[in-house]
């Protein structure tokens, strides 16, 4: 996907939406002196441009008791088209990864895991291994405390 062309009202609306994705047309057409049929079109055309892809709710993961987070990387030796897509249709499958990623370097995939406790993390580290043959080495590291998390996109 090609980076679409975004003027000052664009990356404004797109920049309050980040911030509080439930704000009214009525408070976002003031905040960029619009009136609401323009922005609502401009919104529209964002959406249809796949600029905006979804309006969600972000939870407090420590209010629901989801404190533990581990970036597990993973090796294998098994680079066939066939493994690649097992793997990732079994983990895409795991509620506790939120985020995966395949990767460059020493490791092949690294993710994001997301869970309350050690042994609950325990508990999905032997469903990860045990899902798919094939893996050669995990290797997990566990964040102590959070620095900066933030769902924002850096618009310039």
């Amino acid at each position: 996907m090609n980076a679409i062309s975004l003027d000052r009202i664009d990356k404004t609306l797109l920049t309050l939406l980040q911030k509080d994705g439930g704000m009214s047309l009525h408070d976002l057409a003031e905040a960029v002196n619009l009136t609401t049929t323009p922005c609502w079109k401009r919104l529209k055309r964002l959406e249809d441009q796949g600029v905006i892809d979804k309006r969600v709710a972000l939870l407090n993961p420590e209010a629901l008791g989801l404190s533990f987070v581990a970036f597990v990387s993973i090796k294998t030796n098994d680079h066939s088209n066939e493994w690649y897509q097992k793997f990732v249709d079994t983990t895409c499958e795991f509620p506790e990864v939120m985020e995966f990623y395949r990767m460059a370097g020493e490791y092949d995939y690294m993710m994001k895991v997301l869970v309350s406790d050690m042994k609950s993390f325990d508990g999905f580290y032997k469903k990860l291994v045990n899902s798919v043959e094939g893996i050669s080495n995990v290797t997990s590291t566990f964040a102590m405390e959070s620095l900066k998390y933030t769902t924002a996109l850096p618009i310039t």
